[in-house]
This record gives structure tokens, sequence and C-alpha cells, in this order.
């Protein structure tokens, strides 16, 4: 008889932030925008006026998505692309006063998501799984080929207790 497996860590992730994912949408869509529209709309939020090609940059996502996504952006009065003053051949998007206003909604709706996964933890908690949850990316933002060679070996399994 082979003993069950237990769900790996990872997986355990990839699906909360799945969820997580979906459930934001689910409120997103409620408000006539679409996945993916949010995170656009909060980089220029952050830093009006970016390029497409530097949008899906820090995105992690491929120009054409950017470009398809700006193009329904524009359709819904969000966003705005112009020409560069410098460069005739770039374009810059902005927000509009409509695309300013549509950030509120998009915060409220990350707020009440985060709320509804975090639920039932309290304080304490909250503050260890946000401690370990950055924990988690600064080792995986760390390559391989800049650890050290004796690190870079395979650390013995450890036991994993659900």
């Amino acid at each position: 008889m082979t003993k069950e497996r237990k769900p790996a860590i990872l997986y355990r992730l990839q699906s909360a932030a799945r969820l997580g994912r979906t459930s934001l949408a689910t409120r997103l869509l409620e408000h006539g925008l679409y996945a993916g529209q949010d995170a656009i709309m909060l980089q220029l939020a952050t830093e009006d006026g970016l390029p497409p090609g530097v949008l899906a940059q820090r995105l992690g996502v491929r120009p054409p998505t950017v470009t398809k996504t700006i193009a329904r952006l524009q359709s819904q009065g969000f966003v705005t692309k112009q020409p560069s003053e410098k460069d005739q051949r770039q374009a810059h998007v902005f927000l509009t006063d409509s695309g300013r206003e549509v950030i509120k909604t998009i915060e409220k709706s990350i707020r009440k998501t985060e709320k509804d996964a975090l639920r039932g933890l309290d304080k304490k908690e909250r503050k260890t799984l946000l401690k370990l949850l950055n924990r988690l990316e600064a080792n995986l933002s760390v390559r391989d080929a800049v650890r050290p060679a004796d690190e870079a070996e395979e650390a013995p399994e450890e036991e994993y207790v659900e």
C-alpha cells in the first residue's frame, strides 16, 4: 500500500494565490473590470505615463498582453495613449479622470478579498504569515547561480506537517 502524498507547500501556496486571484477577479468583474486590468491600473496610479513595454516588464507579462489590455481600458475610457514628446515611435499610457476613480474601486476590492482570505487569523498570525511570505519571495528571487556551490546542493527534505 502506498502512503498518501501530503500536499506540498508550493502547491498549497499556488492554490491559495489562484483562489485569491479568482475571488478578486469576480469582485472586479462586478464593476466592469477584467482580470489583469487592475494590475495595469495600479501601476499607472503609482507612476502615470508609462510606455506599454515598461508596463509589461514591471508586470512580468508579454508586451502583446499589455497592448490588448490597454486597448480594452481605452475603450472603457479608463486610460489614454499619447505619443512621446521625445520619440514619436513611443507611446505613453495615462489614467483618465474616470480611470483614477476606478482605482478606488480596485483598492476596495483588494481590501475585501484580503479580509476574506485572512478571516479567522488573529493579528499575530497575520504578521507571521506576512513575514513568512516575504521570506519565501526573497528565497525565490535569488537564482541558484548566485548562491555558493555548497548551498546550491539539495538540502535534506524537511518533514511536512499539516
